[in-house]
């Protein structure tokens, strides 16, 4: 029983249906914080999304297995990711055209991402891809992030980019940088020295260092906010603690749920910490 328990439960990992439902808790926060209309397309759209974009970077792109037990179920997810972008075709043609622009500009940042397109010299481990030129990946990932989750929900719902949803970017962008920092440190064994990530570059000590320092415009964006409100201010405060915590506990040689199920979990707990 605990052996089909276990391999559901890797399945929900391996298949980017926990990161699609962190992006998707990212996304609804938005609508909350903004008090935008609610569009159960958008968030539809975006589950799906997720899921076809993390899936096709995961095992199309990179396809640098680092356990051997991806690969045995590379079929399954396979399957899986077919059927999530057949979903995602259908939620396709129930957004506005408006939204579907700046969202197949994010659809072409994710493709060239994991797929070679420029001249071998200017890459490394002959990559030719956006996530192979050293330093660069980090700041890729939390920009779709930012735009999907943040920018993309006030288009949807015909809102103004303001003084708010400009300074909410920021702090989003920060949050996701941080985030992916306990990812780094777990693959710094794992990753060719030229993709030249932060713990590459300046060690794991060091790396722990940054994040922290940079929960702290994280939380103080808060208070620069027109429509400030207390209770986002004790939200945020809680995240940048749990968020702490996860960096500061994160290692190379961290469990494989660790950064996968704990760090992306954060996510739902904000949205939860909202609601009630």
């Amino acid at each position: 029983m605990m052996k089909v328990l276990k391999q559901i439960f890797d399945f929900y990992l391996n298949s980017s249906i926990h990161v699609a439902l962190a992006v998707c808790c990212l996304t609804y926060i938005t609508i909350l914080n903004f008090d935008l209309e609610g569009d159960k397309n958008l968030l539809f759209f975006t589950f799906f999304a997720s899921i076809t974009g993390y899936n096709f970077v995961k095992y199309f792109g990179m396809a640098k297995f680092h356990h051997r037990s991806l690969t045995r179920r590379l079929k399954h997810i396979q399957i899986f990711s077919f059927f999530s972008f057949l979903a995602l075709v259908y939620f396709v043609f129930q957004l506005s055209e408006k939204t579907l622009l700046y969202l197949g500009g994010l659809a072409v940042v994710t493709f060239f991402y994991a797929i070679p397109f420029l001249p071998k010299r200017m890459f490394i481990d002959g990559g030719k891809n956006l996530r192979a030129i050293g330093g660069l990946k980090i700041y890729v990932i939390a920009f779709v992030w930012v735009a999907t989750t943040v920018i993309i929900p006030i288009i949807n719902a015909n809102q103004d980019v303001d003084h708010d949803v400009l300074l909410t970017a920021f702090q989003r962008f920060l949050y996701v940088i941080i985030a992916i920092l306990p990812f780094e440190i777990r693959d710094i064994q794992y990753d060719s020295l030229k993709l030249s990530t932060i713990p590459q570059r300046i060690g794991v000590k060091r790396t722990k260092l940054i994040g922290a320092l940079l929960l702290i415009p994280f939380f103080f964006i808060e208070f620069f906010k027109d429509d400030m409100m207390d209770h986002n201010v004790i939200v945020i405060f809680v995240v940048a603690i749990m968020t702490l915590i996860a960096l500061l506990f994160s290692k190379a040689t961290q469990s494989e749920y660790y950064s996968s199920f704990v760090v992306e979990g954060i996510p739902m707990i904000w949205l939860v910490l909202i609601l009630i």
